[in-house]
């Protein structure tokens, strides 16, 4: 019995993809569609829009995190409140960033809103050990709150700073 092994095509896009970035935009660029690699091409935009999704999310669960920290966790609050706040920084400017980009994203952060605070509720009482009822379920903060850069739940006293 002989077996007959069919050739396999490995196109730029496997093997480089680099070099095909840079060939696809050049087709593009000169109007060359017959010879493009469209499913390729397809699945590099589709996975775009799905790439900053993704970072919305998790961008915000650890905002949400962070201000949990911030509101609950009153024994760590006053050694770490800096880190903290820079943490909470941080978030709230890779949101704006992919938001300044992508305004039409800001309907998918507020559906995605109640999801990630209890996420980032799961990670904060893991990491602070605190006991579950503590910490509502129901968000204790609004989405304009949480990216509102002049807001925080709990502030130190100015002799603190």
């Amino acid at each position: 019995m002989q077996f007959q092994v069919k050739p396999t095509t490995v196109s730029l896009y496997d093997t480089d993809y680099q070099q095909w970035l840079d060939a696809t935009v050049q087709q593009l660029k000169s109007c060359n569609f017959d010879n493009l690699d469209r499913e390729n091409l397809i699945e590099e935009i589709e996975s775009l829009g799905k790439r900053d999704k993704r970072a919305l999310s998790s961008y915000l669960m650890r905002l949400c995190e962070h201000l949990l920290k911030l509101n609950y966790w009153t024994i760590e609050r006053e050694r770490n409140f800096s880190g903290w706040d820079l943490e909470v920084t941080n978030f709230r400017l890779q949101i704006q960033s992919l938001l300044s980009d992508s305004p039409s994203l800001r309907s998918y952060l507020q559906a995605r809103f109640d999801i990630e605070y209890k996420n980032g509720r799961k990670l904060f009482l893991k990491a602070s050990g605190l006991r579950f009822e503590i910490v509502s379920e129901e968000p204790v903060f609004t989405l304009e709150q949480a990216l509102d850069e002049d807001w925080l739940p709990w502030s130190p006293s100015p002799k603190q700073q």
